[in-house]
């Protein structure tokens, strides 16, 4: 028995299973489970978001909780996503969506909620106090000069609960969830390593592609130039050639 060649043999029946069109079309297909995939994680990221961000930025202006939120944080890390996924089940939400998406999004709170803090509390002092001294309001300060400074540090926990969220999702089908684990769970259940191996890649691959995407949007929303911007070209004919700046 050859292991290598069995994990050759797995791969390549993973790219059948991907390269075959009925896959991706039948009823409860690819498809189907990744716009379900797709939507649990995106509830579950905005749930998050919209009690971690606006909490974030009260404590952020005030000072406070600092040490809360650490401690929240570590417990985070500690607390498997499955147990929470086994505690909804047993509860009247059941095997729901529901369920999973409440589930997923106490595992998205975590990050925002750090990220959001650590921007705001690392906004300088000295440009409130110019603010304070043009004349803007307490919260005119914090939505127009503290909140855009902090968007790269709130973007980067968004980005970081929304990757974890799309993988960690794939759990839910252990207890009965949708997505893209239903793909690796019956994978499992039929000993079909090359079907395991083609979930896990979509899954992957679908993360992959939402941390580029959310690293485009938060430039996208980072005050200043944009950093991939390319140099205009100078013309050749016509025109004055680039001269050095002298140092």
């Amino acid at each position: 028995m050859d292991p290598g060649g069995d994990v050759v043999n797995a791969f390549g029946g993973a790219f059948v299973y991907l390269n075959d069109p009925f896959n991706w079309t039948r009823p409860n297909g690819i498809l189907d489970l990744l716009v379900e995939h797709l939507r649990i994680s995106v509830f579950a990221v905005l749930l998050g978001a919209v009690v971690a961000i606006p909490l974030g930025v009260l404590l952020g202006t005030t000072g406070r909780g600092g040490n809360a939120i650490v401690v929240l944080s570590n417990v985070s890390r500690a607390v498997p996503t499955l147990a929470l996924l086994t505690i909804f089940a047993v509860t009247p939400l059941g095997f729901s969506e529901t369920a999973t998406i409440l589930a997923l999004a106490i595992f998205a709170f975590p990050p925002m909620l750090t990220n959001t803090y650590v921007g705001f509390q690392e906004v300088d002092r000295d440009v409130r106090e110019a603010a304070r001294a043009m004349g803007m309001s307490r919260g005119q300060v914090v939505a127009r000069v503290e909140f855009p400074l902090a968007v790269p540090l709130i973007m980067t926990g968004v980005r970081t609960a929304a990757v974890q969220v799309v993988a960690t999702a794939t759990l839910a089908a252990l207890v009965g969830g949708g997505g893209l684990g239903r793909i690796i769970n019956l994978g499992f259940g039929q000993q079909d390593y090359a079907q395991i191996i083609a979930g896990a890649l979509l899954v992957a691959v679908l993360a992959l592609l939402t941390e580029a995407l959310l690293v485009v949007l938060s430039a996208a929303l980072t005050p200043g130039p944009r950093r991939w911007s390319l140099p205009r070209p100078w013309r050749r004919q016509g025109g004055p050639q680039p001269s050095a700046v002298p140092l």
